[in-house]
This record gives C-alpha cells, structure tokens and sequence, in this order.
C-alpha cells in the first residue's frame, strides 16, 4: 500500500517507476493567479482525469458527482490503469482537485494511491521538467473497481444524523459561506449550514500549496472533535471536503465518510434545514 502523499522530489527519482501512473487532476478554472498557464503544461507522461466530462454521473444535474463503479472502472481501463498501479495525483494548484481523485480511487477499492504534496505550482517552482498538456491513447488495463460504501455519505445519512448526531459534520467552506454572511459562489443558492455541524475551512490544512505536518493537523482535528466521533465532511460540491478529508488520514485514522453532493445537494431540497450566524440564539 502506497503514502497517502508523496513529495515531489519522491516523484523527481521515481518517474520511470513501471507501476507509476501520473494522474493530472487540473482543472480549466485556476484558484491562484499565480498559478497562470499551469493548465496548459504536465508533468511528462501524466494522464488526464477529467473529473467535470469523464468521471462522473452525467445523469446527476449535480456537479461532478460520483459515477457509478462500472462506469468509472471502464473509464480506469481506458486510462491503463491496472489494479496493479501505483497512481499518484496532483493538480495545477497546489492541493485542491487531487483529493478528490485520491478519494475517488480509495472508495472505488484502490489502495496504492497518493497525492503529489504540493502539485504543479512546486514542481514548476523546483525546475523540474514539464511538457505540453497532451492527451494520449494507452493499452487497456485490468482495474477493478470495488465500492466501499462506507466513504460515502448521502443526503438522507446528513439528514438523520442532526437527530442522531453519531458523527460529527464538518464543513470544508470558508467561514462566511459556513455563517451566512457571505453569498455562495454557484448562483442562487443560499449560504449557511447543516445545523450542529462545525466549520473547518479547507485552508486551515494546507500552508503554501502542501499539507501542513501531521502533528498540526492532529491538534487541529482534535480541538473540533477531541472524542475522535465519526466525521462525515462537507463542503460546496464534494470537492475541498476531500481535502479535509485526506488531512484527516494523515493526522490518524478515524471512521470518515464525504457527503458527496455537498451544500450543493443539501439546500437542493427545499426542504432540509438551514442555520445561518444570525439565527443562533
């Protein structure tokens, strides 16, 4: 079994590696200015994961929700991956869409995957090679797909665990968004939060584009949750919660799951609550 995360100057000396598999989880819209034109250069060799057209449900009006296990083992195989690669994902800012791929591929039953700690903007930054973004044919491989439901939260789970409150939701927005203070960046949906749950916003993990070290993660994991309960994470559309996520794995092991359609599915339904700053008593 594969580090949750790896360095890039584990990748710089392992780049020829047979098993290896360069995952590029980039995505069109860039999070940081300073990142500019990242998109269009890769780490040679890398395939893309097209996480918005390719690898989710496209019968789910909600953005890049998960696809079903057939559908993305057949899209795996199209790739080459096999069950015996070891994938290692990174993206074009630093830390943000390849905890989601991570995530993905360990609900999916693939355990020799990792993260590139850091991505493309440290790559680029210690003048490692890149080449031009490309898009490739490779040999089919055997993946084989093997759903753990356990890493997955629905909306229906989120909703009877207000009452039971057996596990403790975090949310991975940013503290306006969390209190109802600030507007939500998809159009026309409210702000706010699933009531009882507590706010972790996803930049708190990370410092300058990497995780920050396992010891800081575990004081922070502990000052919200210092019975370690369950944690079902959350966030706009399924996306920074596996950033908290993954943290949460490197600060130690816990019973986690990803409510995978998000504050985007929740206010969906017009009839699940929602608390805002102002309406605490």
């Amino acid at each position: 079994m594969g580090r949750n995360i790896l360095s890039v100057d584990w990748l710089k000396k392992h780049l020829n590696d047979p098993d290896l598999v360069i995952m590029n989880a980039s995505q069109p819209e860039n999070k940081n200015p300073g990142n500019a034109g990242y998109y269009a250069k890769q780490i040679p060799n890398a395939r893309y994961f097209d996480l918005n057209n390719v690898f989710s449900d496209k019968e789910n009006p909600l953005p890049h929700m998960l696809p079903d296990p057939f559908s993305f083992q057949k899209e795996c195989r199209h790739l080459g991956i096999s069950a015996d690669s070891h994938i290692v994902v990174y993206d074009n800012n630093g830390v943000y869409m390849s905890p989601r791929v991570w995530w993905m591929f360990k609900v999916m039953g693939h355990k020799n995957v990792s993260v590139l700690n850091g991505g493309m903007p440290l790559w680029v930054k210690k003048g490692l090679p890149v080449e031009a973004f490309k898009i490739r044919k490779y040999k089919k491989g055997d993946f084989l797909a093997v759903f753990n439901p356990k890493a997955v939260s629905k909306a229906e789970h989120v909703l009877e665990n207000i009452q039971s409150e057996r596990a403790l939701v975090m949310d991975a927005r940013s503290a306006g968004r969390f209190k109802g203070t600030e507007p939500e960046p998809r159009a026309g949906l409210p702000s706010g939060h699933i009531p009882k749950s507590v706010n972790l916003p996803f930049t708190e993990v990370l410092h300058e584009g990497k995780f920050k070290p396992r010891e800081k993660l575990k004081e922070i994991f502990k000052s919200l949750n210092p019975e370690n309960n369950p944690v079902i994470f959350t966030c706009g559309s399924g996306v920074t919660a596996c950033i908290l996520y993954l943290a949460n794995e490197l600060a130690g092991k816990i019973e986690k799951s990803v409510f995978d359609g998000s504050w985007t599915e929740w206010v969906h339904h017009k009839d699940h609550p929602i608390h805002r700053e102002a309406e605490k008593k």
